[in-house]
């Protein structure tokens, strides 16, 4: 058997909430002055939330508002724990005079490899366990924000897909709910939401049900664990195929390589596979600090190339 397991996360997972609180620095800087230079981190544990890192801008966030923002788009009323309670630490300098040297001349931001991945298995070009898991996550986001009740923000899914035989073989989502909810309640909308998902992508639905496995899931976001931005790489990426770089992207303006050579590789790669040059493509594109080009750029194709190789890399 040929398994592959992929997993994804909510928008009310811990980590995620680091990170759309850091991207709101990004886009709210960038929106005022295209020019800023954002490197944001952000923490989060119980009712403590800081916001760290590096800013040059003519723009001056307002932090609080940005919070809220993040929190009231991810739906105040299903997090589970009440957001205007939240102390905020703000923990920003401008950024090093020796970074900005070779930034401001066009070079990249930072040193690293990057890495973009494409296939031909989705309409998405995406693998499509990861698909699955992130289709579920949709549908109970859409649930709780419709339905409020009984589901939470916080939650995590997982797929297990056999390529060999084309079937699911394992559907497994942990959600948190509100107090005294009925497990087997949530089993039942959880289970019809990912035999929906399933349909959709013309695939079996016998495969094995797993839904908060521990029995009871109701403390969760960051009072059943802390959040940080970046610790979610392969969510953010391909759901653990392929490789990952090994820097974030959340809270990085486009100077920063982390996050343009991230999606210019993925680009590269998905313009491949569109293109019908090979059924499945991963391009690695890696950087020098303040160089303004690549030091290396590969492809990989894992022989499903229609094309001769150096065509591709070319």
């Amino acid at each position: 058997m040929n398994i592959i397991t992929c997993e994804q996360v909510s928008s009310g997972h811990p980590d995620k909430i680091c990170d759309q609180i850091a991207d709101a620095v990004v886009t709210d800087c960038l929106r005022h002055d295209p020019a800023s230079r954002v490197a944001i981190e952000v923490l989060i544990k119980d009712y403590h939330i800081v916001v760290a890192g590096e800013l040059t801008s003519t723009h001056e966030p307002d932090y609080r508002a940005l919070v809220d923002s993040a929190f009231e788009s991810i739906g105040k009323n299903s997090l589970g724990y009440d957001p205007d309670k939240f102390e905020l630490e703000v923990l920003v300098s401008r950024q090093s005079p020796d970074i900005a040297a070779g930034v401001d001349t066009v070079g990249a931001g930072d040193q690293g490899m990057m890495f973009g991945w494409a296939s031909n298995e989705t309409i998405e070009l995406l693998p499509l366990p990861f698909v699955l898991a992130g289709k579920l996550l949709d549908k109970l986001e859409e649930y709780r924000k419709t339905k409020p009740g009984l589901l939470c923000a916080d939650a995590k899914a997982q797929v297990s897909f056999d390529y060999d035989s084309g079937k699911i073989k394992t559907f497994l989502c942990s959600t948190q709910t509100k107090p005294g909810a009925s497990l087997a309640a949530v089993k039942k909308i959880v289970g019809k939401l990912m035999k929906e998902v399933a349909l959709e992508y013309a695939l079996n639905t016998d495969f094995q049900i797993l839904v908060n496995p521990t029995g009871k899931f109701e403390t969760g976001g960051p009072f059943a664990d802390s959040g940080v931005t970046g610790r979610k790489l392969a969510c953010d990426t391909y759901g653990g195929v392929g490789h990952i770089g090994g820097g974030a992207m959340s809270g990085k303006d486009p100077a920063k390589a982390d996050r343009s050579g991230t999606c210019i590789s993925r680009r590269i790669a998905r313009d491949i596979v569109a293109a019908g040059y090979a059924d499945k493509c991963e391009i690695q594109i890696a950087y020098a600090i303040g160089a303004a080009e690549p030091v290396s750029i590969h492809a990989e194709t894992f022989g499903t190339e229609h094309q001769d190789v150096s065509f591709i890399e070319a």
